[in-house]
């Protein structure tokens, strides 16, 4: 019988807490999916639709912009917006800065269907947010945003071919 064994990577104090987060963070999301689901059903959208249109409220972004903003694969992003396109919540226009890659927008119906979210988002984000101190939510959110950079500091550089 072959004995092959690999070196298992020692365990830290700090990989330990971060493994709990991830799973936390796992069940935190599972729970915003289902409240965001809830929320958009009486505008006729779904969870997914609106996170991505939710990405171009500010400003019109490719497909492939909005996918690296939210950790999406492009294919997901690009089946979801072609969707949102075809049910007249979202065009295509032409993008200056790239031929091919066409910015995604929302059209008027895609603004008034995300702002008829707001009422249930702010219902929702007051109630969940009055059971936990401010300063609480404030440190989370810098806590995560370094978690981000970290995660981003550790992918290995895109490839050009």
């Amino acid at each position: 019988m072959n004995d092959v064994r690999t070196e298992v990577e020692p365990r830290t104090a700090a990989g330990d807490v971060l493994t709990d987060i991830i799973m936390r963070t796992f069940r935190l999301y599972g729970g915003f999916l289902e409240a965001a689901e809830v929320m958009t059903k009486p505008v006729g959208l779904t969870a997914a639709w609106w996170q991505v249109l939710g990405a171009v409220m500010r400003q019109p972004l490719p497909v492939a912009g909005i996918a690296r903003e939210m950790s999406l694969t492009r294919q997901s992003v690009q089946r979801i917006a072609d969707l949102l396109v075809e049910k007249g919540l979202a065009e295509y226009v032409p993008n200056p800065a790239h031929k091919r890659a066409k910015l995604f927008r929302p059209t008027a119906a895609g603004w008034e269907a995300v702002s008829g979210l707001t009422r249930a988002q702010h219902a929702f984000t007051n109630r969940i947010s009055a059971q936990v101190d401010l300063d609480d939510l404030r440190t989370t959110l810098k806590v995560m945003e370094r978690l981000i950079e970290a995660l981003d500091a550790d992918q290995p550089p895109a490839s050009d071919g």
